[in-house]
């Protein structure tokens, strides 16, 4: 071979290799166009599914959306029943909350109640996350009781107060799930938060309950953004035999969501879990798009439930979350998360006064099963133990 052929091939060679690169790259980095095309993009998706979507590749070893199936049964997990969870979880629930229940009890166990006393009582509450509003009720409630019920004994001041505080809770607020749909179409629970809250897992955990209590499950990973999210997902759905309808990497998260609900009814399933974004509410483009998700989910069937996940440690930065994402997607009910490890309690108060809707579940440790259906007696007593 001359010199001259042997240079010219080495040239092609890089041509090559360069622009194969420079596809990876591109790839990797799963940009989205602006904004202003994602809802060109999504519709046309809802025409026409069969079609890849426009800023993707489009091989076709690399569908824009996969389901992946079920693992074989002998590789399945047994969840644990959610009946009972909550009480299973009472001793760490209790521990972590201890300071509050020993604030008011030792406040409350004094044999003279004067102005000073209640003005600790409002402090240690008011440090529990519990909201001025909720703390002043309930001192007011309990002065009122001991005045006029003569209580004077640390036994009866403690049964008042779990009294008063479950009544605080709402023991009538209707914590169900509504994980079945009408006229035959499955349950479409969206779940939405911010970023590091626990969204994904509690997608995954609560995929557990659901398959605990005999329903068939589908999820829908649309969290395109994050970086391993569907695999995160899809990693919980195999452990139970619950699929995942997932999109290729930057795909748009409503057409995503879209698919999910229409595989669910084509499926036959009980209930479409729709994990979404972890997006920062502080960021009204990225909220936009999150209504976008619920509305576009809705063309194939009603969302039934949409919970709001928040960070139990966050506090009052949880409430400005909640009061954000409510205006945006109409969330219908809370799971705290990472409750067992703060003494921040009070959130669960704050957060159902603010929004008008109820705690549905807790998170309390880092178990597969640790999510329980929140019980506000149980709640109550954790706190008092």
């Amino acid at each position: 071979m001359t010199t001259e052929a042997l240079v010219a091939l080495i040239a092609l060679a890089v041509v090559v290799i360069g622009g194969g690169g420079a596809l990876l790259v591109r790839r990797g980095r799963g940009e989205l166009p602006p904004p202003s095309e994602l809802d060109a993009i999504t519709e046309e998706h809802i025409e026409h599914p069969e079609d890849p979507e426009p800023h993707l590749p489009s091989e076709d070893e690399e569908p824009p959306f996969e389901e992946t199936p079920a693992v074989g049964t002998a590789t399945l997990e047994r969840p644990e029943a959610p009946r009972g969870r909550l009480a299973r979880l009472r001793g760490r629930l209790a521990r972590s909350n201890s300071s509050l229940g020993r604030g008011l009890l030792a406040v409350l166990g004094r044999t003279d109640l004067d102005d000073a006393a209640w003005e600790e009582l409002e402090d240690t509450l008011l440090a529990a996350d519990v909201g001025v509003g909720p703390t002043t009720e309930l001192v007011e409630n309990l002065r009122t009781r001991v005045r006029v019920e003569g209580i004077d004994d640390p036994e009866r001041a403690k049964a008042a107060l779990r009294e008063e505080l479950i009544d605080l809770v709402g023991p009538q607020m209707d914590r169900s799930l509504r994980s079945i749909g009408d006229d035959g179409l499955p349950g479409v629970v969206l779940v939405v938060g911010v970023n590091g809250t626990g969204k994904t897992t509690t997608v995954g955990r609560l995929a557990r309950v659901l398959v605990a209590q005999d329903r068939t499950v589908l999820l829908g990973a649309a969290d395109t953004f994050r970086a391993a999210a569907a695999d995160q997902l899809q990693t919980w759905g195999e452990r139970v035999g619950v699929p995942t309808v997932r999109g290729a990497e930057g795909a748009d998260p409503a057409s995503v969501g879209y698919t999910a609900v229409q595989r669910g009814i084509q499926d036959g399933v009980d209930t479409v879990l729709v994990d979404t974004a972890g997006r920062l509410h502080t960021k009204a483009g990225l909220m936009d798009e999150l209504g976008k998700v619920k509305r576009v989910a809705e063309k194939q069937a009603p969302i039934t439930e949409v919970l709001l996940v928040i960070d139990a440690t966050t506090g009052q930065n949880g409430l400005r979350q909640a009061q954000v994402f409510s205006e945006v997607v109409d969330v219908t009910g809370v799971v705290l998360t990472k409750l067992d490890g703060t003494a921040k309690g009070g959130i669960v108060v704050a957060v159902q006064r603010e929004l008008g809707v109820p705690v549905k579940f807790v998170g309390l440790g880092e178990g597969a099963d640790d999510l329980a259906p929140f019980e506000a007696e149980e709640f109550v007593d954790a706190l008092l133990d």
